[in-house]
């Protein structure tokens, strides 16, 4: 996802003529499909998306824009002193720039049993990084038809169980896809509550209850050690039986490719304010391989950013990347989570929290406030106001005294709000209220903006305001 934004940046500012540099642009891809939107599959596994809405960019995108699209296209070695790239087929490919946007590889828990003597996965055990992995696991949960919505699924799934282990964003997105899908599902995550990483525990205590309302029962505090052939222990003594088994707990920045390579790495390929690497200045880094300032993100929004800035230093802009807000969202059906920030960080390092719980309404809403600015925040539940908080955190916005509570008065506050037109409602492409009001439909603005490509967080954002121009309702918007 990295890689195609940094491509598009790259081709949108040769068309606009504001760079005179020539490049021949060549994106080696390991998988055998176009770049695709990685975070909605578990809207494919759910049934709300097939798997080709998900394509970013078709091949004949990048045939069009002279780009040589290579798929299947593994890289066995790097050579920075040849400044060459060596596939596995041994073909070598030379390089001025070399961008590495390898993501991140998922790592197996430490349960016994998860591998056979073979070295093979137990039959049960999926993990859910890749479109490949999502259409195996719902091969495994009775070949279902991707694009059925909903309940359609319910009756061949009947009696089936699955347990997901971790109980980060993708884990929940996962696991809610599965109930979604008529599957009886339980999360194991081994922090004493959900999303421990964005969340505090009393807002990890209402996730929690959410999702078993849904139909998903959580054991926090809690780890699997164990798997058999229908069953998997926990170290609390708790036995889960299961046909499924997905992982979704570790994972790393892909760097074996940069270690080999002899760039420095420490937990990512550590790379400068112009995101080139500390170790050879022909190499650059982007996305959830990359850290800069000691960092690793993993998300898409800082990906997207980074892109933006490394297509701005390699057309010679006088620009640099100096670290993202990052907001992330939960894209599950009936689920709602926002983090805006390091929430946890923020409250150790003295900033002051503005607090709205209601467990019964299954919603929890925090801001933290530094001098009067909103620097992180954390909201389960009603994110009507999403839009406008999310505004006010990435302009850093002197609120009021009374404002910071104010923004989190949704459950008596209910009105709906006209957002300026300079408010940024798709922070992972970085879209304006005004972009989307200026297209013509739904699909206009995916194309011409590309909101909602990321998350999806924003899609019943984007219906609203292309229906305020059209004066259509939002179910009307496609």
């Amino acid at each position: 996802m990295a890689a195609t934004r940094l491509v598009e940046e790259l081709v949108a500012r040769v068309s606009a003529g504001s760079t005179t540099q020539e490049w021949a642009i060549t994106v080696l891809g390991d998988e055998r499909r176009p770049p695709y939107n990685r975070i909605l599959l578990s809207a494919v596994l759910e049934g709300t998306h097939r798997p080709e809405s998900l394509t970013l960019r078709d091949e004949q995108w990048y045939a069009d824009h002279g780009i040589d699209l290579r798929l299947g296209a593994r890289v066995l070695e790097i050579e920075p002193r040849l400044r060459d790239v060596m596939l596995v087929d041994g073909t070598t490919v030379e390089y001025d720039a070399l961008v590495l946007a390898t993501g991140s590889i998922p790592t197996l828990p430490p349960i016994r049993g998860l591998v056979r003597m073979d070295g093979t996965l137990h039959e049960a055990v999926h993990a859910f990084r890749s479109l490949s992995d999502c259409q195996g696991l719902l091969a495994a949960i009775g070949g279902l038809d991707t694009a059925s919505p909903r309940g359609s699924a319910y009756s061949t799934t009947e009696g089936r169980r699955a347990v997901v282990v971790g109980g980060g964003l993708l884990g929940l997105q996962v696991a809610r896809a599965l109930g979604v899908r008529g599957i009886a599902t339980e999360v194991v995550e081994g922090a004493d509550h959900l999303l421990h990483r964005q969340l505090g525990s009393a807002a990890g205590r209402v996730l929690a209850r959410d999702l078993e309302r849904l139909g998903v029962a959580v054991y926090t505090g809690a780890r699997a050690v164990r798997l058999t052939d229908n069953a998997l222990r926990l170290d609390t003594g708790v036995t889960l039986e299961t046909d499924l088994v997905v992982l979704t707990a570790g994972g790393r920045p892909s760097t074996a490719l940069a270690r080999r390579a002899g760039l420095e790495v420490r937990r990512g390929i550590v790379v400068d304010d112009r995101l080139t690497s500390v170790s050879d200045p022909a190499v650059h880094a982007i996305g959830d391989c990359a850290e800069h300032d000691g960092r690793v993100t993993g998300f898409v929004p800082p990906a997207w950013e980074q892109a933006s800035v490394l297509a701005g230093v390699l057309t010679d802009e006088p620009v640099k990347y100096d670290g993202s807000r990052v907001v992330a969202r939960l894209r599950a059906t009936d689920l709602d989570v926002a983090v805006l920030g390091d929430p946890e960080a923020e409250v150790r390092d003295g900033g002051e929290v503005v607090e709205m719980s209601n467990p019964v309404r299954g919603s929890h809403r925090r801001l933290v406030v530094r001098d009067g600015r909103i620097v992180a925040g954390a909201l389960v539940g009603d994110l009507n106001r999403i839009g406008l908080i999310t505004q006010h955190y990435d302009r850093q916005t002197l609120l009021g005294p009374t404002e910071p509570g104010e923004l989190l008065m949704t459950e008596r506050a209910r009105e709906t709000v006209r957002l300026p037109d300079e408010a940024e409602i798709c922070n992972c492409a970085g879209v304006t209220a005004g972009a989307v009001r200026a297209c013509a439909s739904f699909a206009d603005a995916r194309e011409k903006t590309r909101a909602t490509t990321g998350c999806g967080g924003c899609a019943s954002t984007v219906r609203q305001l292309v229906a305020e121009q059209s004066r259509l309702t939002p179910e009307g918007v496609k």
